[in-house]
């Protein structure tokens, strides 16, 4: 039988968010792993995710197919990751996430190897979203140049150094007042945890070759619900103001320019329209975290383990008292 250090996996934004984690997972069940990231010499930190000489970082933009040929050449399973939440220069939605997609999959094709695809809950063709739109595209395009590709389409994913829990938690510490954007949204929010296992388990071929799965958390909560369990999390009692989405629309504007937590742009907004959660469809055919055999951790387990530097005191702070 042969080892899965034999088998070469390329992952397209293994530096990222999911993508560290999904690397961790890959090395954990002894596949090589090649990272292909925009800027190797800052991805460093890959490398004790397995074992001396197992994670191998290289140069790849998804904007030039040579760099992406590259990449792939060898590679057994090839999986893109990449994708980002705000437009920026040349990293447009189209550019990243449809056209970037396709040149991922074409590259993939090519070698005869199989493909992974990590879109998101949402991708719709006739969405109002360009983010959403992008993702639909990039979906399309995959499984038109490998047909046997399989999809995962995760809901907002947390996990330490996510751009969410993280990002909610921050404004809390710095401001009395919360804008409350869509707080009846519904949201199934994932662990990357979850994310990663079964991407892992797609590649171990456990997941059906052309089918999308998508992949939600253990529960369904509102945005509102979502924010007062962060607050919970990190002790901080704080008025949450609900925002029109008219009025946040005309705010993310201007806020499309600003930095870091204070960041959100109109397309952000009108995601946080529509509810992001699991389709009866995909529960019914098994299309799934639990018809991958992954029983899901909740958000109130999971992100006391990091979000706790945001309490007044830090992580020696006795909660409940």
């Amino acid at each position: 039988m042969a080892s899965n250090l034999e088998t070469l996996v390329t992952v397209f934004g293994g530096s990222g968010f999911l993508g560290r984690n999904v690397v961790r997972a890959l090395c954990r069940r002894d596949y090589r792993v090649r990272a292909a990231v925009r800027r190797p010499e800052l991805a460093g930190y890959l490398q004790p995710s397995g074992k001396v000489g197992q994670v191998h970082t290289v140069q790849a933009n998804l904007r030039y197919p040579a760099s992406v040929e590259a990449a792939v050449r060898d590679s057994d399973v090839v999986i893109n990751l990449v994708g980002i939440l705000a437009e920026g220069g040349a990293q447009s939605f189209d550019a990243v996430q449809a056209k970037g997609a396709e040149t991922v999959a074409k590259a993939a094709a090519a070698v005869g190897a199989r493909m992974v695809h990590v879109s998101a809950i949402g991708a719709d063709a006739e969405s109002p979203s360009a983010y959403a739109r992008a993702k639909a595209a990039g979906e399309q395009a995959v499984l038109a140049a490998v047909p046997s590709a399989t999809i995962f389409r995760p809901s907002v994913i947390f996990g330490p150094e996510d751009q969410f829990t993280n990002r909610f938690a921050a404004l809390a510490r710095m401001s009395p007042v919360l804008p409350l954007i869509g707080g009846e949204t519904k949201m199934q929010p994932v662990y990357v945890g979850d994310v990663a296992t079964a991407i892992a388990d797609a590649v171990d071929g456990k997941a059906k070759a052309g089918a999308t799965y998508e992949l939600g958390g253990a529960e369904v909560l509102t945005m509102r619900e979502i924010i007062e369990a962060i607050l919970e999390i990190i002790d901080r009692e704080r008025m949450l103001i609900p925002l029109p989405f008219g009025l946040a629309r005309f705010k993310a504007a201007f806020l499309q320019f600003a930095p870091g937590a204070f960041k959100l742009t109109p397309d952000q907004v009108t995601l946080l329209e529509h509810d992001n959660i699991v389709s009866d469809a995909a529960k019914a055919a098994g299309l799934t975290l639990e018809g991958l055999g992954i029983t899901p951790d909740s958000l109130e387990a999971i992100a006391p383990q990091y979000l706790w530097r945001f309490r007044p005191q830090g992580q020696f702070q006795r909660m409940g008292v």
